[in-house]
């Protein structure tokens, strides 16, 4: 599996656990830096594939760094009125050819921020590429589906299972997990939460819509 990993600017204290360690070990990875995210790719000796965003937050000096050390960048302080999240996925698939990107730092601290990337998969220009896209942060791991039939594998830290439907969303069953669903509508979005693993699977299934699939721990 071909992955790519982007960071965006949100608190450090909301990385994975063992982030640090990840960056050390993927520095020859393909690294994307969004924001204050390229930012702190370049702090930790990673030389982003591509950076982009408006900087708006960043100082003379940091952007200046950025530029120095990224094998692309994109600066735009108007952004067509997108979030550098979002800038940064459309060059990323423009750019790159993957099978899943893994984006940290897109969740904690502005509850705005994080619906707008939570969000972003409904958008048209990335919903076909939703399935490809994982947002991990210290306590989650979030997953977007499209209508099918789909098998979920268990993180091994992770002890919650919440089913979300994001928009409207016909027919979902879930299958093989602690409290299960058989065939249900979602008018509006909503969080099926606090379900679990009874085995390392889970199977579910849904006819409509888009669901976010997360796994968490306290």
């Amino acid at each position: 599996m071909k992955e790519i990993n982007l960071l965006v600017g949100g608190p450090k204290r909301d990385w994975p656990v063992d982030f640090e360690h990840i960056l050390a070990t993927t520095k020859d990875e393909i690294w994307v830096g969004a924001d204050l995210g390229a930012v702190e790719l370049v702090k930790h000796g990673i030389k982003p594939a591509l950076a982009v965003g408006d900087f708006d937050t960043a100082t003379k000096e940091q952007l200046d760094m950025v530029l120095a050390n990224s094998q692309q960048s994109v600066v735009d302080p108007l952004k067509d009125d997108i979030t550098d999240t979002e800038m940064a996925l459309r060059y990323s698939i423009a750019s790159f050819s993957f099978n899943q990107i893994n984006v940290y730092g897109a969740t904690g601290a502005r509850l705005d921020q994080f619906l707008a990337n939570l969000f972003l998969v409904l958008k048209p220009e990335f919903k076909e590429h939703a399935p490809k896209i994982v947002l991990k942060d210290r306590y989650n791991e979030v997953r977007f589906y499209l209508p099918g039939k789909h098998c979920i594998t268990k993180v091994a830290e992770m002890k919650y299972l919440a089913f979300v439907p994001l928009t409207k969303v016909q027919a979902l069953a879930i299958k093989d997990a602690k409290y299960t669903l058989e065939p249900t509508n979602f008018n509006v979005p909503n969080s099926l939460s606090s379900n679990e693993f009874v085995s390392s699977n889970v199977n579910f299934s849904f006819d409509s819509g888009v669901v976010a699939v997360i796994q968490s721990k306290d």
